[in-house]
């Protein structure tokens, strides 16, 4: 057999997979993107959080209820929460998928995991768009 054959045996992986979606691909390039947009989105929250102006001695009520006054801070910080989360959430999917044994173990944990982030991306949401600062 020439190199430029190919045993039928191998075709059929190839075969088989072509009718799937490319959820793990998407999955894959989404926490490289998301990890480099974190990244900055990270480096620059404890920059100007800890290290600019004081750090966090100034950070209190006032100071949050200045920073949500801007909606560029607000979408600053509903991008880190949306991206951290689903970003932590993917790779926590990665590792249930590795290395729950049982798909009935494998169902519960992602099914809890799945829950706590839809939770918390919705209550974080919440705040930082309905956050009052006139109630201090």
């Amino acid at each position: 057999m020439s190199h430029n054959q190919t045993p039928s045996a191998l075709l059929a992986p190839r075969s088989a997979r072509s009718g799937r979606s490319n959820y793990e691909l998407y999955s894959w390039m989404f926490m490289r993107i998301s990890g480099i947009i974190l990244v900055f989105l990270v480096l620059g929250h404890l920059l100007i959080m800890n290290i600019l102006d004081g750090g966090v001695q100034r950070i209190n009520f006032g100071f949050v209820a200045g920073r949500w006054s801007s909606p560029f801070w607000q979408v600053w910080d509903l991008l880190q929460l949306w991206l951290a989360m689903i970003h932590g959430g993917n790779g926590l999917r990665t590792i249930i998928n590795d290395y729950a044994e049982r798909d009935s173990t494998r169902l519960i944990l992602k099914s809890l995991l799945y829950v706590a982030v839809v939770f918390t991306i919705l209550l974080g949401t919440l705040v930082i768009f309905t956050f009052d600062p006139n109630i201090a």
